[in-house]
């Protein structure tokens, strides 16, 4: 039987769709198997940055030197992006865009039909021109979906709903790379979560591209607080976590259901960019920084103990001295919990790219240490105002001998003092703060499993 290896890049989206590729994959006879043994090497590609372009070629270079008789597919959305840069590649076999992602399985079943393991061959690492497979990402409409599990934890499985995105902002290259949204019918999702409550998950995290667009692509349009309902009404799993969702898609029936139901979890990630409205108008962004500040003042209002995090961008072309200052004290003055500050990366065929005014390396890596500062100052916080307080939290697979590691509803890492079964909802006394977390005690009378020393 043939292995295959897999390596995703990049968002919670990517995960999934290598989640997907891994049941394709396993259709076709294939067992996943560590790369240094593999006969195929899946590399599931990011392109939001150049620093994305340049960790796939510097993996792609990597498998080729350690495991030269592999051969490799790279497919996601670098490879959608630019196809031919990738196959002058050594070692590439395939590349695969996100048009032809859903047929990866047919792609290498049809080369491993009457496939002899690489270790039979010996290390033949002749180099044959490879297979491209891309073509127009808005032609393609089918949504690959399949619950994914950190590697790490395994106990928070992460499931797309969502696809692709509609909006056009200025810097941003993705909908060219994943196309038009599309959504996940509500009956396969239920079936989705349905096999995890099945196999013991509290807890599943929902993603998307563009989340808070789910179900507009219907014949009969719907909207996200409509899957929250159905999938609440119609599953008794424990626990549910959205990812991002933008900020014009948090309506007051989003915001409500969310802070009434205790099987939906206190977080909410709220793209921001800046806090400057030229800025915002110059990405194309479809809210103006007042719009934001109202949303961010309604979801702490309704959820007082809620995490609120951010993306944030600097450097964006053009972001000036006194437009940068304009953004910072309005992300100084808003209650963020937690911020994601990126520096403005330049992405091929994006109006962006294309204006003049680029700011200097050196003065966007000075503003995002701004921002990282203050995003630091609000963690802490946000962190030391539970001391003392009971939290909620799951147990993550993770322990060493005096402490199990946890994620609090309200999204804060919790080291709990003890080693406990993972996968598990308890209510834990916070004692102290870490320096990325919290640390905090079984409340009495909350009896999880306690596992049993290692020996």
């Amino acid at each position: 039987m043939s292995g295959y290896y897999i390596e995703n890049f990049g968002c919670r989206a990517a995960q999934a769709d290598g989640a997907a590729i891994e049941r394709q994959l396993a259709g076709q006879g294939m067992r996943r198997v560590v790369m240094q043994e593999a006969d195929v090497v899946v590399l599931n590609t990011c392109t939001v940055t150049s620093a994305a372009d340049q960790d796939a070629r510097a993996a792609i270079r990597k498998v080729h030197r350690e495991r030269p008789a592999a051969k490799i597919l790279v497919t996601g959305c670098y490879a959608q992006r630019a196809p031919d840069e990738i196959a002058r590649l050594e070692g590439v076999a395939w590349v695969v865009g996100n048009s032809h992602k859903n047929q990866i399985g047919n792609i290498v079943g049809e080369t491993y039909s009457n496939f002899v393991p690489v270790s039979l061959l010996g290390q033949d690492t002749r180099q044959l021109s490879p297979e491209i497979y891309a073509s127009d990402i808005f032609a393609h409409t089918e949504l690959l979906a399949a619950p994914v599990f950190d590697s790490i934890e395994r106990t928070r499985p992460n499931l797309k709903v969502q696809d692709g995105c509609d909006n056009r902002c200025s810097f941003c290259v993705i909908p060219f790379v994943r196309g038009q949204s599309r959504s996940l019918p509500l009956d396969s999702v239920l079936r989705e979560i349905e096999e995890l409550e099945r196999a013991g998950y509290k807890e599943v995290v929902v993603s998307g591209i563009n989340l808070g667009r789910w179900g507009r692509d219907f014949a009969h349009p719907r909207h996200f607080v409509d899957l929250l309902h159905e999938v609440l009404r119609r599953s008794s799993m424990e626990k549910l976590r959205l990812s991002s969702i933008e900020p014009m898609d948090w309506s007051d029936e989003l915001i409500g259901l969310m802070a009434s139901s205790p099987r939906i979890a206190k977080h909410a990630h709220i793209p921001l960019q800046s806090g400057s409205d030229r800025i915002l108008r110059a990405m194309h962004r479809k809210y103006r920084p007042w719009h934001y500040a109202e949303k961010i003042e309604r979801v702490r209002a309704a959820m007082p103990t809620a995490a609120i995090g951010a993306d944030v961008m600097v450097g964006f072309p053009g972001e000036t001295k006194e437009q940068f200052e304009e953004s910072r004290k309005f992300i100084e003055e808003l209650p963020f919990s937690y911020l994601h500050v990126f520096t403005y990366s330049p992405r091929p065929g994006t109006p962006a790219a294309a204006v003049p005014a680029q700011v200097p390396i050196a003065v966007s890596r000075d503003r995002n240490r701004m921002l990282r500062a203050i995003s630091a100052a609000k963690n802490l916080a946000f962190r030391s105002s539970f001391m003392g307080h009971t939290l909620q939290a799951i147990t993550l697979s993770r322990a060493d001998a005096d402490k199990t590691d946890a994620l609090s509803d309200n999204y804060l890492k919790v080291e709990i003092d003890g080693q406990w079964e993972p996968n598990r909802w308890m209510r834990v006394h916070v004692q102290s703060a870490t320096e990325q977390g919290l640390r905090a005690a079984i409340e009495s009378g909350d009896t999880p499993k306690l596992l049993a020393p290692e020996r």
